[in-house]
């Protein structure tokens, strides 16, 4: 064929062949330009209904006019040869690009949302691939995704869907005596690989097959025969481990969605992809975090409050580090900032009043609050450990404040003014207080406390 001149098409080389035909790089001596020249196999032109079938199909496929998409100019019979006239695609194939390894994760993802976008706008013509896979992928020098042979599949079909798979288009004799279907097995969606129709589903299955294998640099489902390949697409699960650590959990359950076996539970528009990998896009690339379960639904307010009394904590935390700060700075110093969590399973009761105090020197945290549901009770935290120390026997708690000296921690609880020492210990009475707004407690060398039952004070010993 090198050399020979077809219709006003001089062929120049021989750039690939396939189970739909030998394709040449040709001179459109008319026009002046290269294009790509399939001719078709010769068993397929000998059935006249199919060609013409075919013929009707090309001028559909012609109509897709997207810069994802690589062009069919014409289709056209000349010198005993039918040919169709395609848009020549400079570059390599992702076939050839794979064999060096897979692709770096951001490369990966503009590759596949290129891939979506064609896809998408062929689907949205009615146009399924049917064919989707690496060697019908090409990037040119410029990163551009051009995609190839976009609804042939469907064009060298017979009239009925194929329920046999050593019936399919995609095969060459050679190749069916050697067992091995045209590099699609690996990329055929379930419903496929059983023989059934198929919409537009299958490019889905084949599109995440892709994104796979571009993340990993290996198939998601391949063995040594095609018999294991297509077990493994109806009963198996990919590698999920190999895919790399940085990708985020939305892009594996972008996967996971287009490579659910029930076409019913598969994602169901390919421009979802497209949506899902641009967000991905616009995020960092951080190891992701395992997704936890959705909480059950709550009110508003119960989901709100906590959050409230947070900031409040750390509002009232802010103002009193900052004010001890320019009280005891010696020179001009920058603020400082401090952010403080509550242990763990921990839940701040909401009470009348502050529910917690900072200590004197600001290095403690008591604060009132339940784990687990328990009754409310006060929780000690030196600021430079995470976790804090229930303080035993402050069931009730409530207004807690610390001495003078931050040696005691002082509470209001069943209508009584208690104290507790801030190291653990027995809580003891101090006195009746009903009521209380608050109090004043001295050093453990003090003999008194002043508290504020309603609008008037009271003296208390020590004990």
């Amino acid at each position: 064929m090198v050399g020979k001149t077809i219709s006003h098409y001089k062929i120049l080389e021989k750039i690939g062949e396939g189970g739909m035909g030998e394709v040449y790089r040709a001179e459109d001596t008319n026009l002046g330009r290269e294009v790509a020249i399939k001719v078709l196999p010769e068993q397929f032109t000998k059935d006249p209904q199919r060609l013409a079938r075919f013929e009707r199909e090309a001028k559909l496929l012609a109509s897709l006019n997207h810069p994802n998409i690589a062009a069919i100019h014409s289709f056209e019979h000349s010198d005993g040869f039918h040919f169709l006239v395609l848009e020549l695609v400079e570059g390599e194939t992702l076939a050839q690009r794979l064999a060096k390894g897979s692709l770096p994760v951001e490369e990966a993802l503009e590759v596949c949302r290129q891939i979506a976008e064609g896809v998408e706008a062929a689907h949205e013509k009615g146009v399924i691939h049917r064919d989707l896979k690496p060697a019908n992928v090409k990037i040119t020098p410029e990163g551009m995704v051009k995609i190839l042979d976009f609804g042939l599949a469907k064009a060298l079909e017979g009239e009925t869907p194929v329920m046999d798979i050593s019936h399919s288009p995609t095969l060459t004799d050679a190749m069916t005596r050697a067992g091995v279907i045209l590099g699609t097995a690996a990329y055929m969606s379930p419903e496929q690989a059983r023989g059934k129709p198929v919409d537009k589903r299958a490019d889905i299955w084949a599109f995440g097959s892709v994104l796979y294998e571009l993340l990993t640099g290996k198939r998601p489902f391949e063995g040594e025969t095609v018999t294991e390949t297509l077990a493994g697409i109806l009963k198996g699960e990919p590698d999920w481990g190999a895919l790399p650590e940085n990708i985020s959990w939305h892009l594996q359950t972008l996967l996971r969605q287009c490579l659910q076996k029930d076409s019913h539970e598969r994602l169901q528009h390919i421009g979802d992809a497209r949506i899902n990998i641009k967000q991905v896009q616009s995020e960092p690339f951080v190891t992701p975090t395992v997704p936890v379960e959705a909480p059950a639904a709550q009110s508003p307010w119960r989901r709100l409050f906590p959050w409230a009394v947070a900031g409040l904590l750390g509002t009232a935390l802010l103002i009193s580090l900052v004010g001890l700060w320019y009280a005891t700075r010696p020179v001009e110093k920058p603020s400082m900032h401090l952010n403080v969590e509550i242990s763990p399973g921990s839940k701040l009761v909401p009470t009348t009043g502050i529910p917690f105090d900072l200590s004197p020197d600001g290095t403690r945290l008591v604060y009132v609050a339940d784990i687990g549901g328990q009754n409310r009770h006060l929780h000690l935290r030196t600021l430079d450990q995470r976790e804090a120390t229930a303080l035993s026997g402050t069931t009730g708690a409530v207004r807690p404040f610390f001495s003078s000296d931050g040696e005691w921690v002082a509470y209001f609880a069943d209508g009584k003014l208690k104290k507790v020492s801030a190291s653990g210990g027995a809580s003891m009475t101090l006195c009746d207080a009903a009521n209380s707004r608050g109090g004043n407690l001295g050093t453990g060398r003090n003999d008194h406390l002043c508290a504020q039952p309603s609008y008037r004070s009271v003296a208390c010993p020590l004990g």
